[in-house]
């Protein structure tokens, strides 16, 4: 059975942004689709100190929910990363897991799913998904798209519940991403994953 793993970078488990992955998480076990929900907000989350030790342990060396999560994202087929919005970014401890858990990670995430999912009251989600977004597209993971920025508003979770298009906008996102998962699989079964060229890591350290 395939499986996504959804990760709440609210410190709010029942708040809007939960809302948003619940709606979700229906519509994958409607689908099929095994799901895990990890919450990421409440946890005492500490940033990348670009430390280098994750390439000797294969690990990170802060020892918390970061290493505790990455052999279930190695195992799962899709990622959901959901964030509220904090000045227009996604919230700081969101950051520095993500920072973290691919940073640290040294396992293939190529064509595993991903999707970003962002709350806010009013303004910055769009500026939030987008950063979201760049953790994927640098690790060859295909992107889940809806039929609107893959978003919801409200102040609290019964605001969000109000939000019938961005609630139709989760639904539509989970059935996509179960879609996707799928025709990934079969496509691996028929010809294999597209090669991955690596080696090229341009920096021009001459100044030139």
């Amino acid at each position: 059975m395939s499986k996504v793993l959804l990760l709440n970078g609210s410190a709010h488990p029942h708040g809007c942004t939960a809302t948003a992955l619940e709606e979700m998480r229906r519509v994958f076990e409607e689908e099929g689709v095994a799901t895990e929900l990890i919450q990421v907000g409440t946890k005492d989350i500490r940033g990348c100190i670009s430390c280098n030790k994750c390439g000797e342990a294969g690990k990170c060396v802060f020892d918390d929910l970061v290493n505790e999560v990455a052999p279930e994202f190695e195992e799962a087929d899709g990622l959901v990363v959901g964030s509220p919005v904090y000045y227009g970014s996604p919230n700081g401890n969101i950051i520095s897991f993500m920072d973290r858990l691919f940073y640290s990670t040294h396992f293939s995430k190529h064509m595993k799913v991903g999707a970003a999912v962002v709350s806010c009251r009013r303004g910055g989600n769009t500026a939030s998904f987008d950063v979201l977004n760049k953790y994927f597209t640098i690790s060859g993971m295909p992107v889940a798209s809806s039929t609107y920025w893959n978003q919801v508003h409200g102040f609290i979770a019964d605001d969000v519940r109000k939000d019938r298009e961005g609630l139709q906008t989760m639904r539509n996102l989970a059935r996509n991403m179960s879609f996707l998962i799928r025709a990934i699989a079969d496509a691996r079964e028929r010809y294999g994953y597209p090669e991955v060229e690596s080696g090229c890591f341009t920096s021009f350290p001459d100044g030139k």
